[in-house]
């Protein structure tokens, strides 16, 4: 009996590690494997939506698209194009803007001294103004905008000096010089419609002749910092009497170049509208350069 039972348990103990390999076997893959593998997939399945993409772009339909896009495009930016250069002559503006160090110097010059200046015809070849570069009498844009940066500078260093500047203070004084520069402007093309005077002055050289002024002023401003308001009334006062002779000189001929082409000089009621209207905008000049920096002053 103890025999029997002994040889059933060595079987029974035999048994038991191959009935637990065989689990494990059966159980080991199932239990360990988080995800589903997907190596074995085919491999067009994985290509699947890159040729439907390319389907896509295949499509003759969707090239048209594409195309009558394109010429949309280029058709918008064309008539932006020519609707802004109709209200702002961008292509012009080369034109004001061609100088160089040469002109630059002999234009301050004239700006301060044109007393003995004795020729302010603009040159003209086929019809057209020749570049300012070549022609000291030719309007500029660019000694009016480095003014004008220059003027708000000055502007600010005057304030610092005085321990009164601000960053908001310094915006106030730029925003007004230009609203009251944009002003002017409306108002001489207002007189000039008014008065139906044929001229060839754009509103550009109306902007360029106003925006001298900003040279007088810096004058004006360095002068009273460095020497106090004497140095600022005696510089600025020269300078507003420079400007106004400049004024006077060049608008004489833009202004009266209808009459003197039909042969009548200032007679006429047309003819002194003219005249008042250039020495209004002449006169103008030094009320604006003592507006914009008395206050700097002190």
């Amino acid at each position: 009996m103890d025999y029997t039972a002994a040889q059933s348990g060595f079987r029974q103990r035999k048994l038991q590690p191959k009935m637990r390999l065989r689990n494990s076997s059966a159980d080991g893959p199932d239990a360990s494997q988080l995800f589903e593998d997907t190596s074995g997939a085919e491999p067009g399945s994985q290509t699947a939506g890159n040729f439907a993409g390319q389907a896509l772009l295949s499509d003759p339909m969707s090239n048209l698209a594409m195309a009558y896009g394109s010429s949309l495009a280029s058709q918008g930016r064309e008539m932006v194009d020519k609707n802004l250069d109709r209200f702002i002559p961008i292509s012009k503006l080369k034109y004001y803007f061609a100088v160089d160090t040469v002109y630059v110097g002999k234009k301050l010059g004239l700006l301060v001294f044109p007393y003995m200046h004795e020729n302010w015809e603009v040159s003209y070849q086929q019809d057209t103004p020749v570049a300012p570069r070549f022609d000291v009498n030719a309007p500029d844009l660019y000694i009016p905008a480095m003014g004008f940066i220059t003027y708000i500078l000055v502007a600010g260093l005057a304030l610092g000096t005085q321990n009164r500047f601000t960053p908001e203070l310094l915006g106030v004084q730029a925003s007004s010089a230009f609203v009251w520069l944009v002003m002017e402007v409306l108002a001489v093309l207002l007189s000039l419609y008014l008065v139906t005077v044929n001229t060839d002055l754009t509103t550009i050289d109306l902007l360029a002749f106003s925006g001298y002024k900003y040279v007088g002023m810096i004058v004006g401003l360095v002068a009273g910092l460095l020497f106090g308001r004497p140095g600022y009334y005696l510089s600025l006062l020269w300078c507003c009497a420079a400007i106004f002779v400049f004024m006077i000189r060049t608008l004489r001929l833009k202004l009266l170049s209808e009459a003197a082409a039909e042969g009548r000089l200032v007679r006429g009621a047309r003819n002194q509208l003219r005249m008042y209207l250039t020495m209004s905008i002449a006169a103008a000049q030094p009320i604006f350069m003592y507006w914009l920096t008395y206050h700097l002053i002190r």
